[in-house]
């Protein structure tokens, strides 16, 4: 059986859900447990509503609407994203997933497909880290690889809890964040966030794993002074040792293997003033791989340099790994669904290895899991300029759609 979603509808769909948190440049702006985020969950909450979906919202904001199959002793069919976007991001990434994944469930009633196994969609929460940290949060918490009560502490930089701003937007549910009930299989649609699926003229990624990375942070301390009349050799400066360790991040990363990728994100200099020498300097290091040891390195690597910097400057500095991810090799069994799915369809497609992290990082250590990807044009992302064409999301939704079919109807 081949299905096709409502191209139309689809593309509507994903125009409404771009104006809630949209910016002036065509982007999202649309933060974890923000204003707009609750405006986005209820407008899913009604659509979900409007199938006639059995609706859940578990006590970590995750957001689950389930339809029954024939037989409900089979394990749930999962499929999702998430919502929440970077700051001043873009309109595909997430949202896509979460869309594509509805849509399959209109497809379902339209035609009148009743599928053995119950599916059920997802929106997690905060899978992009950029208010509450770490990132893919709520499948984590779901997964059970991160405690609740101590992701419910965590504040965003203007000291607002998780848990007070859950409770804030109204999603903060009673029904507890863990798979209480039997899981088969997982999908996830993405954009690819990266340029290899455009380079190589293909429609389609068949995801077959997730990248390991560590994300961290290193605070230098130094001494301020006058920018004037305090001699170079008497100087204690922050951001001298910050900007020898930053050089270095790109350095390991092109001396460590063709796909490994370094990169900080943030500085915050202190007193940040022209007159005055930086008296303390935070920075982050990232560092992904598909090899676990090859991140290792990296993150050994990284601290080397902060202490060698460090000496060299006279500088106190300590070091936080905020984040540790191993690389994730999906299920052959959902990877195989997919690819029959792309062959039936008639679409060019790809084995690709994701560089990014996804929910389905998470869903992974609980159920069999893989990810299409979409066309991402200039491999942009994580910016307003991110765009994927409508053509290359609708052919991920299909692919994404019959994969789950396939699954679904298993005996």
């Amino acid at each position: 059986m081949i299905i096709k979603i409502d191209r139309k509808r689809f593309v509507n769909t994903m125009k409404t859900q771009a104006k809630i948190g949209a910016t002036e440049n065509n982007g999202l702006h649309r933060l974890a447990l923000s204003d707009d985020d609750r405006e986005i969950r209820d407008w899913f909450y009604e659509q979900m509503d409007d199938e006639g979906l059995d609706i859940r919202i578990d006590e970590f904001g995750n957001m689950f609407g389930r339809r029954e199959g024939r037989n409900p002793e089979k394990g749930i069919i999962l499929l999702g994203s998430h919502l929440d976007s970077q700051p001043y991001g873009g309109k595909f990434d997430g949202a896509l997933g979460v869309i594509a994944a509805l849509e399959f469930i209109r497809t379902l009633n339209d035609e009148e497909i009743e599928t053995e196994h119950p599916v059920e969609i997802v929106n997690w929460t905060n899978e992009e880290g950029s208010r509450y940290q770490p990132a893919m949060q709520g499948s984590g918490v779901w997964a059970s690889n991160h405690d609740l009560e101590e992701e419910y502490d965590k504040t965003d930089e203007d000291g607002n809890r998780l848990e007070d701003e859950l409770e804030r937007i109204g999603y903060k549910g009673d029904v507890p964040a863990t798979p209480t009930e039997n899981y088969d299989g997982y999908f996830e649609l993405h954009i690819e966030q990266g340029p290899y699926l455009e380079k190589n003229d293909m429609n389609v990624g068949i995801v077959t794993g997730i990248v390991g990375f560590t994300w961290g942070a290193i605070t230098f301390y130094g001494d301020a002074d006058h920018t004037g009349p305090t001699p170079m050799h008497y100087r204690s400066d922050a951001l001298v040792g910050a900007a020898d360790v930053i050089t270095q991040i790109r350095r390991i990363a092109n001396s460590l293997g063709e796909r490994t990728v370094g990169s900080t994100g943030f500085i915050d200099v202190q007193p940040n003033s022209i007159n005055i020498i930086p008296g303390e300097v935070t920075f982050t290091w990232g560092f992904r791989d598909q090899s676990d040891e090859i991140v290792e390195d990296a993150f050994e690597r990284v601290l080397a340099e902060a202490e060698m910097a460090a000496e060299r400057e006279g500088l106190g500095w300590e070091w936080e790994e905020r984040m540790r991810a191993s690389s994730v090799d999906f299920a052959e069994r959902n990877i195989a669904a997919i690819e029959d799915a792309t062959e039936n369809l008639g679409y060019d497609a790809m084995r690709i290895f994701s560089g990014a992290g996804h929910d389905a990082t998470h869903v992974a250590d609980v159920m069999d899991t893989s990810m299409v990807f979409a066309v991402s044009e200039n491999g942009k992302s994580h910016s307003e300029e991110e765009y994927t064409s409508w053509d290359d999301c609708y052919m991920a939704a299909n692919t994404l759609a019959n994969a789950t079919l396939e699954l679904a109807m298993e005996d």
